[in-house]
């Protein structure tokens, strides 16, 4: 056999060949046939026209509008994912029944605790059907003590570590993204936190007062260090992504590429941060009544404690009860706190 035969040959095979007239009698010609349901027709439908196969799809806003919306909200989210933590749950529960019963108990309490007597003939009285806390050195209730001082110790802390976190924030965020307010906060943050708080605190008792009002300013203007260094080391991260840049490429604001760009990514750590606070500005206050840097004109945790620390060896109730509530405040704030800040991360949402 010739090469030009063998090709030819070889190229009739790998050509199919194709019918270039049509078939009338693979057509249909009936478009009102009708089909049974639930049966396939495979020859059938190959050879049904158009206006049998395809049907034009109504537009319908309310129908693509429902199909198209996420039913996904942040803070139900957060909530159904804080609700699967069942020991902070109940920790959480804990905390508002003690906050609530602080009020309850002085209700009920056989005493007013504004004008507790003085009475040295009932010093020392353990605990008893009168007196259920017993009596402290100087013959007066301490149910109404303990509780009146809880009480100003949970508001003096919430409030405290809200002024810190709200300052400490915003400080934060203005320290990591403004480039020009770096060196200057740095600067500052490298001067106040060198010096220890503690000389802080004695100064400004010694100089200014030693009221609750100042010392909490004062624990407000010192302890926004650390939750600003925080939030500025995580706005370095999220300053120069795509979205930040094209926000200050369209002429975006300061306050809003702040607030809507980077603050939601930072939620998580700021709740940490603000449960923490709180069993810490109750340790510091503690401290600074113990060392008389504090008013004891208003009732505190801190000032039944250092009240205590000198007869709780021969009478234990009266370090027992104050140390026992505050220990229940910082694990509660340590369970929810932690539990929280991990339903606020979006990465943790399904």
């Amino acid at each position: 056999m010739s090469k030009k035969k063998q090709t030819k040959t070889i190229q009739e095979l790998e050509t199919p060949k194709v019918r270039m007239t049509p078939d009338s009698s693979a057509v249909e010609t009936n478009p009102d046939k009708q089909y049974d349901e639930e049966r396939v027709y495979v020859q059938a439908r190959s050879r049904m026209p158009e206006n049998q196969l395809f049907d034009f799809a109504v537009y319908e806003p309310q129908a693509a509008e429902r199909t198209g919306y996420s039913e996904y909200s942040y803070w139900k989210s957060v909530w159904a994912n804080f609700l699967k933590k069942k020991p902070a749950v109940i920790m959480s529960f804990v905390f508002v029944f003690l906050l609530l019963f602080t009020f309850v108990a002085l209700a009920i309490s056989k005493f007013d605790v504004y004008n507790l007597r003085i009475d040295n003939s009932l010093a020392f009285t353990a605990p008893n059907g009168t007196y259920w806390f017993g009596t402290d050195n100087l013959g007066r209730d301490y149910w109404c003590q303990v509780w009146y001082a809880t009480r100003t110790s949970i508001l003096l802390s919430v409030s405290v570590s809200l002024g810190e976190i709200i300052l400490g924030v915003i400080i934060g965020l203005l320290w990591g993204y403004v480039r020009a307010l770096d060196r200057f906060f740095t600067e500052l943050y490298n001067f106040i936190n060198n010096i220890p708080m503690i000389i802080y605190m004695t100064l400004i008792a010694l100089m200014v007062g030693k009221s609750v009002f100042i010392i909490g300013v004062a624990l407000i203007l010192v302890s926004w260090l650390g939750t600003a260094r925080n939030i500025r080391n995580l706005v370095f991260m999220y300053r120069d992504r795509e979205y930040n840049l094209a926000s200050r490429c369209l002429g975006t604001p300061l306050y809003r590429v702040l607030m809507k760009n980077i603050f939601p990514y930072l939620v998580s750590v700021i709740v940490l941060r603000l449960a923490l606070a709180i069993p810490s500005i109750i340790a510091y206050e503690t401290t600074l009544t113990y060392l008389g840097l504090m008013s004891i004109d208003l009732p505190s945790l801190g000032i039944l404690l250092r009240n205590a620390r000198s007869y709780f060896l021969d009478y234990p109730y009266l370090l027992v009860f104050p140390a026992a509530i505050v220990s229940i405040i910082t694990i509660t704030f340590y369970l929810v706190g932690n539990a929280f800040s991990d339903a606020c991360d979006s990465r943790n949402h399904v």
